[in-house]
């Protein structure tokens, strides 16, 4: 028999190696080990706080995610979490998206960024680099401006005024025997907050039977809150809707009410958001002046977080699950999902799966499901509801994810 030649061993070895090549499943010969996902929070200055529980959030989801496989649609790729400071300002949160895109281009999915202000300038600049955003922020502005890579899984804050205010009418007359007639409002100018009052004063409290006797704007931090304190006593309203985003503003107006006689019911005072139900309130102001304290939020620690709320306590002495880290937790599952959907650690490709998606029932969001409308906004998002009862913040609402019963303030 004739000898083979080296130049026909080399052919026949090369086709072979293209052969086995071809065996491999095309998602996992391309997989990469990892997938960097971005988080886009403040880190420092004075919304420090709230991003850091966010950042608790995200990595415990992270770890779930990773510990349980990875994206399987991957083979098994694990996910990266960037962390990134959007300071406390509109301008630094801008800056910061600028230089996430320019620097981290390899990101497919971002999570971001806390105050509805801060979301609505970064997301400017992550449309135009076409990477998909999730966000907790509630302003309806975010959505509303025709963008295609904005995922907004928070109620709007104009859906969470028109579920709640029902909701708290309702609880007045189920606890008075008689329905509030007046309201007073004290805002701070952020986006949500700004977008909440909005919706009240353009009809929602006209809606309700409810005569707006007192409204006021302020601009965070607070240094004095004696003369919107004094407007409140001299109107004397049923209700009062509060709404700010700093936890030092929460605390400065909760104790001037007491200093004027005005809490622990005397003055029902409802919230949204969660800057008057953050743990850190509790280091400089008494929980008796929060009893009863109601706030409206786009999601909470509820019924079936059980497991997630004990992990936090234990790994971060974190003690309850707020927002911000449960709907980071959940941002990361979804992003997961959309991996899945995608089969590709592709930017354009994951915006398509959000866009496409259509989950089921959320375990981390309240109500709706895993879908987003050509808005970008959840389906049939709803909020909880949150009241201070014995020094803890506890769900009230909805009924079948609540874990206490609602109690409504006596006069």
């Amino acid at each position: 028999m004739n000898e083979i030649s080296r130049p026909t061993l080399t052919r026949r070895a090369m086709l072979a190696a293209t052969a086995a090549t071809l065996t491999i499943p095309k998602a996992y010969a391309q997989s990469p080990a990892e997938v960097k996902v971005g988080l886009l929070v403040p880190l420092s200055g004075l919304y420090a706080r709230p991003g850091a529980v966010m950042k608790m959030g995200g990595e415990m989801a992270v770890d779930h995610i990773n510990k349980a496989g990875g994206v399987k649609a991957l083979g098994g790729a694990k996910l990266k979490l960037v962390l990134l400071d959007c300071g406390d300002t509109v301008e630094k949160a801008k800056n910061a998206a600028q230089r996430m895109v320019a620097q981290e281009p390899d990101l497919v999915v971002a999570s971001a960024a806390y105050l509805s202000s801060f979301t609505l300038a970064v997301t400017e600049v992550t449309e135009r680099a076409q990477l998909p955003v999730l966000t907790l922020s509630y302003s309806d502005l975010i959505t509303d401006r025709g963008f295609k890579y904005v995922f907004q899984t928070s109620a709007t804050a104009a859906s969470q005024a028109r579920q709640s205010l029902p909701l708290l009418m309702k609880l007045a007359q189920s606890a008075s025997g008689k329905l509030p007639k007046t309201v007073a409002i004290i805002t701070d100018n952020t986006g949500s907050s700004i977008a909440s009052a909005k919706a009240m004063r353009e009809g929602l409290l006209k809606e309700n039977g409810l005569d707006l006797v007192m409204d006021e704007t302020f601009t965070p931090p607070l240094s004095d809150a004696t003369p919107l304190i004094q407007k409140v006593r001299a109107v004397k309203p049923d209700l009062l809707f509060f709404l700010p985003t700093v936890i030092s503003d929460g605390k400065l107006v909760l104790e001037k009410m007491n200093e004027f006689g005005l809490s622990q019911g005397r003055v029902p005072t409802i919230s949204f958001g969660i800057a008057i139900a953050e743990p850190d309130i509790l280091q400089t102001i008494n929980p008796s002046l929060l009893q009863g304290v109601i706030t409206c939020v786009g999601s909470w620690a509820t019924k079936g977080h059980e497991e997630l709320i004990a992990e936090l306590k234990t790994r971060y002495n974190e003690p309850w699950m707020t927002q911000n880290a449960i709907s980071t937790y959940g941002d990361m599952w979804l992003i997961k999902d959309a991996l899945e959907k995608a089969g590709k650690a592709d930017k354009a490709a994951v915006a398509e799966a959000l866009r496409t998606m259509d989950g089921g029932p959320s375990k981390y969001y309240p109500g709706g499901i895993l879908k987003f409308d050509d808005k970008g906004r959840r389906v049939d998002a709803e909020m909880t509801v949150v009241q201070w009862q014995n020094g803890i913040p506890v769900t009230i609402f909805p009924q079948k994810l609540a874990m206490a019963e609602p109690l409504w303030p006596k006069r």
